[in-house]
């Protein structure tokens, strides 16, 4: 029975990881100058013009990268959100943590006055500060000594805290130049404007290193999805356990927010879209929300390239179009 399971989501992964493929066979095909399937073969293999692979290896694939690391990225923190709180709600954007790395970058964009000072690699550390310091206060004040976090109102405090923050940075992007509060807006938003190969190297090592050390503490997430007494029964540390895999959440966030700016519901229909196919199993759940977190936030940001040529819809935009809705329908079935 047990194998015949793992075969079924084994089945999941792979289907997810041909729909990824087909998007991004679509994707290097999109855009204002278009490329037929040809050409972006030919180019692929050294084969075509000067323009062609200037489009495509410095405007479209680091773009397409980007997409594919930052859904990745923010599917995985989500699910490791929901699995230590055990609440079904929990989501980067809706906690405050990814309006916590957005304050710390339109607070170092107010010092330096053009984003040529902000260097690429610093990004993700300086929106790391600012995620933690927003999921310190966001879980310090969902966390009571003898029942541990509360589900409703971890949701009901992130909210808020996302609401002040997002408040925050409006408020300190008045005072900057007509360009950078343009940035700003755009960031607010939600699009990965982060779209060279600076970039990619910079996101990389963070999503690497940190879901190896998530999917080593597979296990773990398990164990603490059936609630503190139980996993105290079972040997856990429980509170140690919870900050590591909160700081691991945390740090794929704000470096995935860093590039992209606050694209949100990533991480809340990811992991939900994985979890209905692949079942709480943390050792299936993890992969299969990083691909389902990659192939929503590719297909998103391919559509908004698409739909309003040559204007441009932000990948934030579309991804909310979706994530809305389906966060008012979890909220309403939500039992807690």
């Amino acid at each position: 029975m047990e194998r015949r399971k793992n075969v079924q989501r084994l089945a999941v992964l792979a289907a997810f990881s041909v729909l990824i493929l087909i998007v991004f066979v679509i994707s290097m095909n999109t855009g204002f100058s278009r490329l037929s399937p040809l050409e972006v073969f030919q180019t692929l293999f050294g084969m075509g013009t000067e323009k062609q692979e200037l489009i495509l290896f410095e405007f479209r694939l680091p773009r397409i990268v980007i997409s594919l690391l930052v859904g990745a990225g923010l599917a995985v923190s989500g699910c490791i959100m929901q699995g230590i709180s055990r609440n079904a709600l929990a989501d980067p954007s809706i906690l405050g943590v990814s309006h916590g790395a957005g304050v710390m970058v339109v607070l170092y964009l107010s010092f330096f006055p053009t984003q040529l000072d902000v260097p690429v690699l610093f990004l993700p550390v300086l929106a790391f500060i600012g995620s933690s310091l927003a999921a310190a206060l966001v879980f310090g004040l969902a966390y009571e000594k003898h029942e541990g976090l509360l589900p409703t109102r971890l949701v009901l405090t992130g909210v808020a805290v996302a609401a002040g923050l997002s408040a925050l940075m409006t408020v300190l992007s008045l005072r900057l130049s007509r360009e950078l509060y343009q940035f700003v807006a755009v960031w607010l938003v939600g699009s990965i404007w982060g779209t060279t190969w600076d970039y990619v190297l910079a996101l990389l090592p963070w999503i690497i290193v940190l879901f190896a050390f998530v999917y080593y503490k597979a296990l773990v997430l398990d164990v603490l999805s059936f609630g503190k007494n139980v996993a105290t029964g079972l040997g856990a540390s429980v509170s140690k356990e919870q900050v590591k895999l909160l700081a691991a959440a945390v740090g794929l966030a704000s470096a995935c927010v860093s590039v992209s700016g606050g694209i949100g519901f990533v991480g809340l229909i990811g992991p939900h879209l994985a979890r209905r196919l692949i079942g709480p199993n943390h050792k299936y759940l993890l992969p299969a929300s990083a691909l389902a977190g990659a192939l929503l936030l590719l297909t998103a940001d391919t559509i908004g390239r698409t739909i309003l040529q040559p204007s441009e819809i932000h990948a934030g935009i579309v991804v909310a179009i979706i994530g809305a809705p389906y966060f008012l329908y979890l909220l309403a079935r939500s039992n807690h």
